[in-house]
């Protein structure tokens, strides 16, 4: 974790990845957390896309309470909003990389 904003990953192959904390309590990887994202067609980091006229409710910043290993495949965070349920693997966060390295090859891809 670094510096109380955000978790840095150096992998294997070189790359870096830097999560922001909200980015990542966005991102939560737990089925109820992937429904609500899947239901409105945004993907983990975007924004979310505001109904009309609704007003936008402020929520405190994202921040994990506790991080925890999960064998050698995961973390897990406890979040200070009380989530808890998202076990984000090592591959996960690999594929949601948000460097602009990796967004071009996703738009890329996508074609």
């Amino acid at each position: 974790m670094t510096a109380g904003t955000g978790v840095e990953i150096e992998w294997k192959d070189g790359h870096q990845s830097r999560y922001t904390f909200p980015f990542l309590r966005d991102a939560c990887p737990c089925a109820l957390c992937d429904e609500e994202r899947t239901k409105i067609g945004r993907r983990p980091g975007e924004e979310p896309h505001p109904k009309s006229g609704e007003l936008p409710m402020f929520k405190a910043a994202a921040k994990p309470v506790s991080a925890e290993g999960i064998g050698k495949y995961a973390i897990k965070f406890k979040w200070n909003d009380g989530h808890e349920l998202g076990i984000y693997s090592w591959q996960w966060l690999r594929q949601i990389c948000p460097c602009e390295q990796c967004l071009t090859a996703k738009k890329t891809k996508a074609g």
